[in-house]
This record gives C-alpha cells, sequence and structure tokens, in this order.
C-alpha cells in the first residue's frame, strides 16, 4: 500500500516504534486514529510524498510498535509519553522541527505536543476531533451514545480487551467499515487480536484547561459532516480557544476522513503544509 516507501523500526527511550517513510522535502510526521494503525494513510502518504518526507508511525500500543507495560497512573500511555516518542523517532531522521497531522488519537498527540514542545511543531492538522478538554466538559447524553467506547475503554481490566478483540470490525468501527480497504482493515484487526494480556487502559485525561499555554503554530482542522463534531460544536471556535492560528472546514465524509474522503484530505493537507 505504500510503493516507494521504507519500513523500519526506530527504538526510543521507552518504546519501539514502526515507521513507514518515504519521500525528500521538509518533513511531515502522519499520526493515526484509534483503533488504527498508519495504514489509514496509504491513500494520501504516497501523494504527500512526491513533495515532502512523509514519517507515518504506529503509536505505542497500536499496529506493530511495542505496548510497554503500564502502571497504576497510566502514564506510560499518556499523550504527552506517546508524544515524547515521536519527537524521539523524528529526531533519528535528523528532524527537531517539523509538521504534523493527526487523525483522531494521533491528532491528540499532535496538539499535546504543541503545547508541550511548542518549538517543535511547525504545523498542526488535527482530522475529526476537538480537544479532550472540550469534549468531557461539555459531555451530554448524546456524546456519551456517540462516545461509549471512551468510557468502556475506562474500565477495570480485562473487560476493555475482551469487548474490544471479540469482534473489532463492528465493535469500533461502526458507521466506516464500509469504506477502509481490505489491507488496512486486516492490519487494524490484526494488531488488535494480538493485544498483550496485560493492563492497557485509556489515560483518564487531566480535567483541566492547559493555563496560559495556546498552541502557537498555525492550525488547520477538518472534520466529517457525517461524523458527531458537525452536529454539537462550533469545531473551528472551539479550537480559536486552543491556538493563535485556525483553519479548516467540514468535508463529505465520516469520522475516518483520510480513507473516506482522501482527495479532499489531500488536497487540504497539500495545501496547508505547502504554504
Amino acid at each position: 500500500m505504500f510503493e516507494g516507501f521504507r519500513l523500519s523500526t526506530v527504538d526510543t527511550v521507552q518504546a519501539s516504534i514502526r515507521v513507514r517513510h518515504g519521500g525528500s522535502g521538509p518533513p511531515l510526521l502522519l499520526l493515526h486514529g484509534s483503533p488504527q494503525a498508519h495504514g489509514m494513510w496509504h491513500l494520501i502518504a504516497p501523494r504527500l510524498a512526491e513533495e515532502v518526507t512523509v514519517i507515518a508511525t504506529d503509536l505505542r500500543r497500536y499496529g506493530d510498535s511495542s505496548k510497554p507495560e503500564s502502571a497504576p497512573d497510566h502514564e506510560h500511555y499518556s499523550k504527552r509519553t506517546m508524544a515524547l516518542d515521536q519527537i524521539e523517532v523524528m529526531r533519528h531522521f535528523g528532524f527537531e522541527r517539523f509538521a504534523l497531522c493527526g487523525h483522531d488519537r494521533g491528532g491528540r498527540v499532535g496538539y499535546r505536543m504543541a503545547l508541550d514542545h511548542p518549538g517543535v511543531v511547525t504545523k498542526l492538522a488535527v482530522l475529526d476531533i476537538v480537544p479532550t478538554w472540550e469534549a468531557f466538559s461539555r459531555a451530554d447524553l448524546a456524546f456519551g451514545l456517540s462516545y461509549w467506547h471512551w468510557f468502556y475503554l475506562a474500565q477495570p481490566f480485562d473487560l476493555p480487551k475482551r469487548l474490544l478483540t471479540a469482534d473489532p470490525e463492528n465493535t469500533l468501527f461502526r458507521g466506516g467499515s464500509e469504506t477502509i480497504s481490505p489491507e488496512a482493515m486486516e492490519q487494524y484487526v490484526r494488531c488488535l487480536r494480538g493485544l498483550p494480556r496485560r493492563r492497557h487502559r485509556r489515560h483518564r485525561p487531566r480535567r483541566r484547561r492547559p493555563r496560559g499555554r495556546r498552541i502557537a503554530c498555525p492550525v488547520l482542522a477538518l472534520w466529517g459532516r457525517k461524523g458527531f463534531h458537525e452536529e454539537h460544536y462550533e469545531v473551528l471556535e472551539v479550537w480559536r480557544g486552543w491556538a493563535e492560528e485556525v483553519r479548516g472546514r467540514v468535508l463529505e465524509c465520516g469520522h475516518y476522513i483520510p480513507e473516506e474522503a482522501p482527495d479532499e484530505t489531500y488536497a487540504e493537507l497539500r495545501e496547508f503544509f505547502g504554504e
């Protein structure tokens, strides 16, 4: 699915990260969503690599990256810790500063990185998310019904694993699995069913907004009209509360934006990162 790309593993201080990399020019890091892996970029990455260096990784615990033992406070799976993995990966390839595009979970890692390391992220694209603090602080019945998996992933071990691996195609890919290629779905399901029998619960978010800190780099926000965000948030206004410079728009698709609307997504990313 990634013609011309190289596949490798980069060892960081705490994890081994699986990486696809190709192209040349300015660096762009692609971070996948949950419960996917780097394969979700296969319709976009080769086209982007015609103009930039594309590095697509599996976040720790996802895909073929390692799955370190968790801790009582789940800090090993916090977005802050995942962001440090990715900074180390980019340094491995010689990049101290880089652009970043993240979908879903990857977008949360991306904006955490931009807040914690403002000199590292030059531009940030976030796909189909609002900040976690905003989501929980505005949560209502509609949110609970649509984001039910956020709550079951926080249940005691090993209920989440048993539910997740029993039928992943129809559990976490509701309302979008038909748009995912068989090759990509095979990767997602294989890795989900191979989760180790140990605790890997979602890190509980700190329910407070970072005081005085805003994302300094330009932000592009894209979201799907058929997803949750279009009906429940003024997405750009939410992000303008977190970043100095924000633009974006809704796309005619659901949650899995790079796989459901690859041409539109590619065009938006190419324009944003090419400026």
